[in-house]
């Protein structure tokens, strides 16, 4: 085979994976899908308000951190991931009742709060 139909070969094998995985790969949820914000504002507004500012009289009363803080977007993925996932302090966990991959969307929707 000589080169020029080698390359034409390559270039033809490349575009075809890459006609192929991008109608086929499934894409990543948006942390602002319907489904992530109503589980935010049926597990954690009550608490920590629908805007994660923490001005509720619960979040008043316990001194909840505002979501949107730098203190609290500085966390890592993994420790808020952590907090919603296992609880903290009279939080609940909610990976049991929610599931892994909501637990790890609504870090995704607290990072689209704090901007």
């Amino acid at each position: 085979m000589n080169a020029k139909v080698g390359t034409l070969l390559g270039s033809a094998t490349l575009l075809g994976f890459s006609l192929l995985f991008s109608t086929t790969t499934p894409t990543v949820a948006s942390p602002l899908q319907p489904e992530v914000k109503a589980a935010y504002l049926q597990k954690c507004a009550s608490c920590h308000a629908p805007d994660g500012s923490g001005n509720t009289a619960y979040g008043k009363k316990n001194n909840l951190q505002d979501i949107r803080s730098k203190e609290v977007q500085a966390l890592t993925d993994a420790k808020l991931y952590q907090i919603i996932a296992k609880g903290a302090g009279k939080m609940p966990g909610y990976e049991k009742s929610l599931g892994a991959e909501m637990c790890k969307k609504l870090v995704g929707y607290m990072r689209e709060l704090g901007k």
